[in-house]
């Protein structure tokens, strides 16, 4: 009966606080503390650790692992962009039951074999890792000479599209992670020379720089401009004309390398060139390397017989020479 009367006078408590103070009343309340009591801890679920961590989206990542039941354990494709302080990572991956696979990767420490030796992290380095990727990845696939996307890289809009004689285009989706969308973002460079080198991914210019919120209208010559390394360019000249003792000291690697603004767009060519030519990554030379041991190399079998035939000769052999010894006496 007392459990009874308890539960009535919580379910009317609100019901009578309402008809006997005012809304000012009621938000002047001070704050009433919940407390988590025993039966709440005990159904506690601890979240994912890469999501404790803050390292994992996984609102995102289901949408982009789960396919369709209908295409029976057909991979859903992701091309991965990381940026890092000195690196870019371009990866194609695909998701088991066991983890993630990786089909092709591409690196921003790959590029000074292709002639961009500085700026590895800026938007046309981004580029050329997105195309890097692409051409590597049809090249091992096979279909690298059907699908050669955008000779000459113009900030045009572009869509590869399925060709009748030959394989359908290698169709995957942009994980960005945890990045933000920003118009103009590196991350959208990766995606730009990705979809030139050949590959399909769903996008739209909204996100390109040269894209006007305002006017819903986008400039391909301004993409192309940050493409080509254009906008280090300008502020190379800005800098050398109202500040050169700046200039020597932020361009210090560029002036040392012989790199100046009127060449940044010719070495950006050069290294789209190159990358087409040849895309295949470089086998590292394995070092020949003596591995040191401190204890006894395990015997075989044999080898354990032998010793112990050994040690019983020894035996044998000592025990006749002390008898031998004893008739002398």
């Amino acid at each position: 009966v007392a459990a009874q009367f308890r539960g009535l006078v919580r379910g009317c408590l609100p019901y009578l606080l309402r008809s006997v103070l005012s809304p000012c009343d009621i938000i002047s309340m001070g704050f009433v503390k919940v407390v988590k009591n025993k039966a709440y801890f005990k159904r506690y679920q601890v979240k994912f650790r890469r999501r404790r961590d803050g390292t994992t989206d996984y609102f995102a990542r289901k949408r982009l692992i789960m396919q369709d039941k209908n295409k029976y354990y057909t991979p859903k494709y992701r091309l991965v962009v990381r940026f890092t302080n000195r690196d870019v990572v371009c990866q194609i991956v695909y998701s088991k039951i066991e983890g993630d696979h990786v089909m092709a990767a591409a690196y921003a420490h790959e590029l000074p074999r292709y002639g961009v030796k500085l700026g590895l992290t800026n938007y046309a380095a981004a580029y050329c890792i997105g195309l890097l990727l692409a051409r590597r990845l049809l090249t091992k696939l096979g279909i690298a000479e059907s699908y050669q996307g955008v000779s000459e890289a113009t900030g045009e809009e572009f869509h590869i599209d399925d060709m009748d004689d030959a394989p359908r285009a290698f169709r995957c989706f942009l994980d960005i992670g945890l990045a933000r969308t920003t118009t103009g973002a590196r991350i959208f460079g990766a995606l730009k020379g990705a979809v030139d080198g050949g590959l399909s991914i769903p996008h739209s210019c909204r996100r390109f720089p040269g894209y006007d919120s305002e006017t819903k209208e986008y400039n391909p010559a301004m993409h192309r401009d940050r493409i080509f390394g254009q906008h280090v360019a300008e502020y190379m000249e800005k800098l050398e004309q109202e500040d050169e003792e700046s200039y020597k000291r932020q361009f210090s690697a560029y002036i040392q390398a012989g790199i100046t603004s009127e060449s940044l767009e010719d070495m950006y060519k050069n290294a789209h060139a190159a990358i087409r030519e040849n895309p295949a990554s470089k086998e590292e030379e394995k070092k020949k390397v003596t591995p040191k041991r401190w204890n006894r190399k395990k015997m075989s079998l044999a080898q354990r017989k032998d010793r112990v035939k050994q040690k019983k000769a020894a035996v044998l052999k000592a025990s006749d020479g002390c008898g031998d010894e004893d008739e002398d006496d």
